[in-house]
């Protein structure tokens, strides 16, 4: 067994212990990645099949062990501290109340994990709640050589571009917290929607694996870094 495999089973083991993982029905268990709802407009709801099929595709090329649906969470409700990591994405805004401001803050300084991507047109507003979030900290984008680019499957080049909304790369941005990555920021790639099913938005299966590899990719290294 090589390093990375004994470092992400090692994280697993201890997520187990750590409420980070739920029994399903037939009595094994998985990890469960928490949707964001969140209020001001946007629509956090979009693309209902990509979170299924980004697990599938997890429990298909890694020693994992998933469920095979999300967890829809509000910052407010008991089992937001149940979830070692929280997907947001949408098109427009974003608003947070203080006490979510709070609470969103404590779960992210206590072992907690958000991605974020932007589904065109919530950058703004997303910029605006993470500065209210941690005003000491700034969004830093990540160099080619940081290890999400790598952690299971290679990006050499960076993060894959899965639809063209504006000019230039993909960006990948990080908050980081004692050397731990809190907060993690896709911009101008939209690579969620490359996980949602194939009629959707009509991507060709090699962008839709692409996209699916690099969110192997994000999950991976926030369960083992």
């Amino acid at each position: 067994m090589n390093l990375k495999k004994m470092c992400l089973l090692v994280s697993l083991f201890c997520l187990w212990f750590a409420a980070g993982f739920t029994q399903t029905e037939a009595g094994s268990s998985g990890l469960v990645i928490g949707r964001l709802k969140y209020s001001g407009g946007g629509d956090w709801y979009n693309d209902p099949s990509c979170i299924p099929n980004l697990m599938a595709f997890i429990k298909d090329n890694t020693n994992i062990q998933v469920t095979g649906d999300e967890k829809k969470v509000q910052i407010m409700d008991e089992e937001l501290f149940s979830l070692p990591i929280l997907y947001m994405t949408g098109h427009g805004r974003i608003q947070f109340s203080e006490d979510e401001i709070a609470r969103l803050r404590q779960y992210l300084l206590n072992g907690g994990f958000l991605y974020v991507d932007d589904d065109y047109g919530m950058d703004k507003f997303f910029r605006r709640e993470i500065k209210r979030i941690f005003p000491d900290r700034n969004l830093t984008e990540l160099p080619i050589s940081h290890p999400v680019f790598h952690s299971h499957f290679d990006f050499p080049n960076g993060v894959p571009k899965t639809h063209e909304h504006d000019p230039g790369p993909g960006q990948v941005f990080g908050i980081f917290h004692e050397g731990r990555m809190v907060v993690c920021y896709t911009f101008n790639t939209n690579i969620s929607d490359g996980w949602a099913d194939p009629n959707v938005h009509g991507d060709s299966e090699k962008i839709r694996t692409e996209a699916l590899k690099m969110g192997v990719n994000i999950i991976v290294y926030a369960l083992t870094q």
